[in-house]
């Protein structure tokens, strides 16, 4: 092959963060920033990465509403995350806490002065299929080594490989609901626990866990939407602008995903800035009796069963005054997030002809008005 040749089949894609072209590189995301409309998703998923503890979304919505685009936009405009070398697990090397089993013991064997290999790795999304099985999910006997080697080993599931980063279930609303219930103890938890043929495990598995779904295909029981954090409904655009706005970024998108991304560069990166200084001053931020007051009056008011619906109010509160760059939690806070937290959490009438947002949203008037 020539040289004119080789220069005409080699294939160099320009760069989405301004850095030298890179030969054969993959096709970037959508970008999160170029998303038009659906700000009640974005803004329960910008909360979850901020405050990881609010305990996911559930994203109820119409097909075709870039449900998962925003999933995978979002996990791919985050920065990688250092991560143990050869940990299947992808354990953090600066947590003492919460380490795996062979990390920890890898800490023991190097000791003080030498420090395990570190690798970044890009934050995980994991999609986990319908038809996926429980030993699938959470993990099992590793047959491949039980037969060659005579040894009982642990075969890691979806949950491991979803550790520090992303759970994506779509239509969620048809899974089996022994497998939503393992699901959501251990996204609460934090630690998947696996009792298999003779084999006992416990390791870390922190993630945000999203799950969507159509409501014409049916709902989640009671129980299992109230182990979500937010609940965000999406529906389908009206407004003929945007929705001309909306193919024509797609087909831009289509023709050229990396000049796209390109173009979306300065916006994505201005995001991704917003997000560290919020990680960053969060555990500053207070949030005052008075605040804390009026968030269980508004749970009372709307006869929310349980304390859930405090707790999430108060995190996701609270990571909406970090994101936007304030200290304190203020009831204009609280008064943005109450749909999200709470539109899942209302008791079930069969009379009632009103919709739950519209529910929260008067009582919201009547309890956080001045």
């Amino acid at each position: 092959m020539t040289k004119e040749q080789a220069q005409e089949v080699t294939v160099t894609e320009p760069s989405t963060n301004g850095q030298a072209p890179v030969p054969n590189a993959p096709v970037p995301p959508y970008p999160f920033v170029a998303i038009v409309g659906q700000a009640e998703l974005k803004l329960a998923l910008l909360l979850c990465v901020v405050n990881p503890t609010i305990g996911g979304v559930m994203v109820m919505g119409h097909r075709g509403t870039a449900k998962s685009t925003a999933v995978r936009a979002l996990a791919a405009m985050l920065p990688p995350i250092k991560a143990v070398a050869g940990c299947p697990y992808s354990c953090a090397p600066d947590r003492m806490a919460g380490l795996c089993e062979q990390c920890r013991a890898l800490e023991h064997q190097t000791g003080k002065h030498k420090k395990p290999a570190i690798i970044n790795i890009p934050v995980p999304v994991v999609d986990l299929p319908l038809g996926a099985t429980e030993d699938r999910v959470c993990g099992t006997l590793d047959i491949e080594r039980a037969l060659t080697q005579g040894v009982q080993a642990f075969a890691p599931g979806l949950l491991a490989r979803a550790n520090r980063g992303f759970l994506y279930i779509d239509e969620v609303n048809l899974l089996e609901d022994h497998l939503v219930d393992v699901l959501l103890d251990v996204a609460a938890s934090g630690v998947n626990v696996v009792e298999r043929e003779g084999i006992s495990v416990r390791h870390p598995a922190r993630f945000v866990l999203v799950g969507s779904g159509n409501p014409e295909e049916g709902d989640l029981r009671p129980q299992l939407l109230d182990r979500f954090g937010l609940h965000a409904r999406i529906t389908t655009i009206t407004d003929v602008n945007e929705r001309v706005e909306i193919v024509k970024r797609r087909r831009e998108y289509d023709a050229d995903p990396f000049a796209f991304t390109e173009k979306w560069s300065k916006e994505t990166q201005k995001l991704q800035r917003k997000i560290k200084q919020a990680q960053r001053r969060l555990p500053e931020v207070v949030l005052s009796d008075p605040v804390l007051y009026k968030i269980a009056e508004l749970c009372v008011k709307l006869e929310v069963d349980g304390h859930r619906g405090e707790l999430t109010l108060a995190r996701a509160a609270t990571a909406l005054a970090a994101l936007e760059g304030r200290n304190e939690v203020t009831i204009q806070d609280v008064r943005r997030i109450a749909v999200l937290a709470l539109r899942h959490r209302l008791r079930k009438d069969p009379l009632e002809t009103q919709d739950d947002a519209v529910r929260i949203e008067r009582a919201v008037e009547e309890v956080l008005t001045p």
